[in-house]
């Protein structure tokens, strides 16, 4: 298999499928968010400073009936221009007559990008003919958008079929996976997972798989509550999924059985409404008022993550603590992150993934201070769970 690090990619076109899924102020469409596009440009830069050209295609939103103009991806091409300091040509439109002219014609060290993949359907259908348009626009193809890994799209695995010799990671593709593959694979001990967010049912797959790997799994956000009440605790009106208490019990009784230290919270900042201006009190987790919901750990649960945080080799933390996005419920999850951060300056791997926690450690300005940030949330997810994600296995069969 080809590796960006290897490929000539001298007067070669490279069609790179990138992630510039980024986020847009609603009233200006002003990019409100680039770390997307700054992720990709270590893959771009190296093609160009090789002597190829860059054909860049992608999505962005979810357009439903064909183009829509807050969707167009001309919107971002002045940011991509100011990173990386060129002249940027714009496609009006990802297949056609005048499409293909202006990739045809693309010269060494020039970049096109191409119009938003999805005002097609037949992106997200994997509809084979569309895939071989869009190969048509280069002579190499380059996967660097883990984002969309998990997803059997047009752009992101069909093309790739079109391009037998001739196909490859791009460095951020190929770092996701290095750093996924570390978790899982490393002998390096102990290794902690913080799984934290909303709601048990959607990290169910994941935990079970963590069950095998990891020595500690903490357990924070709103399915601590589940889990508690999972045990005979009082929640109050706490977030709970009450058909999914019997699972709840089936993970202790496997992590028990598995030697794994399962560590649930035991004190929690409670409110008497979900408003950052509510009246709230400390109590213990299994212990909370009829009316009150918990929104945060407290001090003794923020002390113990600290404890198993800060002594372990191997980090992996996705999803919040609270309800961080409030300042009166951040204080949990604000701890976490630092804690990360003390272990990983003395010299723990640390894999931030999953869109609240990357929200997190950006929100309190930590990024930079952990090992790696993952661009991709479903698709770390769906890889850390060992599904074989569509994009990696067009590129690696």
């Amino acid at each position: 298999m080809a590796t960006i690090a290897t490929y000539d990619f001298q007067n070669k076109r490279a069609l790179v499928r990138v992630d510039f899924n980024v986020p847009l102020n609603k009233e200006t469409l002003e990019i409100t968010d680039d770390t997307r596009i700054r992720a990709a440009l270590p893959t771009i830069k190296h093609i160009l400073e090789n002597g190829g050209s860059v054909v860049l295609m992608s999505h962005l939103g979810r357009p439903k009936e064909g183009p829509e103009d807050k969707f167009s991806l001309r919107h971002i091409v002045g940011r991509i221009e100011s990173l990386l300091g060129k002249n940027i040509k714009f496609a009006s439109d990802c297949i056609g007559a005048s499409a293909f002219e202006m990739s045809a014609n693309l010269k060494p060290g020039e970049i096109l990008v191409l119009e938003n993949v999805r005002f097609y359907k037949q992106e997200t259908a994997g509809t084979e003919s569309f895939a071989e348009d869009l190969a048509k626009h280069g002579d190499c193809y380059v996967n660097d958008a883990f984002g969309t890994a998990h997803r059997a799209h047009a752009s992101t695995t069909v093309v790739a079929k079109y391009f037998p010799n001739d196909k490859m990671f791009g460095y951020l593709l190929e770092a996701e996976i290095k750093s996924v593959d570390r978790v899982l694979n490393s002998d390096d001990k102990p290794l902690t997972a913080i799984v934290g967010g909303a709601k048990v049912s959607s990290k169910i797959t994941i935990i079970d798989r963590l069950l095998e790997k990891v020595d500690n799994l903490i357990v924070g956000g709103g399915m601590a509550y589940t889990f508690v009440k999972a045990q005979g605790g009082n929640v109050g009106s706490s977030l709970v999924e009450d058909e999914f208490l019997n699972v709840a019990n089936d993970i202790l009784a496997k992590a028990k059985a598995k030697g794994v230290n399962l560590y649930i919270p035991t004190d929690t900042i409670v409110a008497d409404k979900f408003d950052n201006n509510a009246s709230t009190q400390l109590v213990p987790i299994n212990a909370i008022p009829s009316g009150w919901m918990g929104l945060d750990i407290g001090p003794e649960s923020i002390k113990a993550c600290a404890e198993i945080i800060e002594d372990s080799k191997l980090i992996l933390w996705n999803g919040p603590m609270g309800v961080f996005e409030m300042s009166n419920f951040q204080k949990g999850t604000a701890e976490v992150a630092q804690s990360i951060v003390k272990a990983t300056e003395k010299g723990a791997f640390s894999l931030i993934g999953g869109g609240d926690s990357v929200a997190a450690i950006n929100q309190f300005g930590l990024a930079d201070k952990v090992s790696y940030v993952s661009t991709g949330g479903g698709a770390m997810l769906e890889y850390l769970e060992g599904i074989e994600l569509p994009g990696i296995k067009a590129i690696r069969s």
